[in-house]
């Protein structure tokens, strides 16, 4: 029996904890009203899998990838409805022109450094080809998104292999998901401080249909205002999504909430940026690490 699911991925700057730290929940930091899933990870939502591949190397490698996998069939024959929405985007994001044009993602979604792109998307069609039942297979599209982990990793060297990739794909499995500098998230910096992958999730009232909605994040060094406009464009998704499973207006409700929060956030943002500008005049993302004071 195929079972449609709606796989939300947002992309948001948010704290990340590191995976020997408590997270801000452990703290008594609660954000939000929305209750979250029993783990507060992408893996509240059901059949979502998450593996991580790291590479550590001398001091010069610090990479990985990062495989997130809609359900624990095959995805190619089991397709689950999708979009990608990119903001200020550089262009080596592969696959996102089919998933947007089919509304349907039939392979991992892959998580790697800029330069590795191609060598993780040839990866990722030798698992799809190689799958029982693809045997006639003649196109897949495979997903691969990256950020510039260069400041930490020799970048040119594009050390990873496709036994690196097919790893995190194999290993990808439901339950806690690792955080911090594991997997893709190994190399990434934010403003001057470390980096990396971080996850969470909310469960909807049964008013508003009682789906779970889950993230994970990878942070890197984005500007403010390219993260908002992440925030926004993922809150259009959410009108939409969340106007159409409810059937009333609950879910407009709630994506007019989400808006709210994310101006506010415009808001700060702002204030950040013309703080750095009036006392550096500069809004280079380098010189943000001058306001960890």
């Amino acid at each position: 029996m195929k079972v449609n699911r709606l796989l939300l991925l947002f992309l948001f700057i948010a704290p990340l904890h590191g995976q020997t730290r408590p997270r801000a929940r452990d703290l008594g930091i609660t954000i939000g009203s929305i209750p979250t899933g029993p783990l507060d990870a992408i893996t509240d939502v059901a059949g979502i899998r998450v593996g991580h591949t790291t590479i550590t190397r001398g001091d010069s490698i610090n990479t990985g990838i990062t495989a997130i996998l809609p359900h624990g069939g095959n995805p190619f024959r089991d397709k689950v409805p999708a979009a990608i929405v990119v903001g200020n985007g550089f262009g080596k994001l592969a696959g996102s022109t089919q998933v947007n044009e089919l509304g349907e993602l039939e392979s991992p979604i892959v998580l790697t450094c800029t330069l590795c792109v191609p060598r993780a998307a040839d990866a990722v069609l030798t698992w799809l080809l190689n799958l029982p039942g693809n045997e006639d297979v003649r196109s897949a599209n495979p997903v691969v998104a990256e950020t510039n982990d260069g400041y930490l990793n020799d970048i040119r060297a594009r050390p990873i292999t496709e036994t690196d990739v097919l790893s995190a794909i194999n290993g990808a499995a439901s339950g806690p998901v690792a955080e911090g500098s594991v997997g893709a998230g190994r190399g990434t910096v934010a403003f001057g401080w470390k980096g990396g992958i971080g996850t969470s999730s909310r469960k909807l009232p049964a008013a508003s249909g009682g789906w779970t909605v889950g993230v994970l994040v990878r942070r890197n060094a984005l500007l403010i205002f390219m993260s908002v406009e992440l925030q926004l464009n993922a809150v259009n998704l959410a009108l939409v999504a969340f106007s159409r499973q409810a059937g009333n207006l609950t879910g407009q409700v709630l994506a007019f909430f989400s808006m709210v929060v994310a101006a506010a956030e415009v808001v700060v943002g702002l204030a950040i940026i013309v703080s750095l500008y009036r006392k550096r005049h500069s809004s280079d993302v380098d010189d943000a690490r001058l306001l960890k004071w």
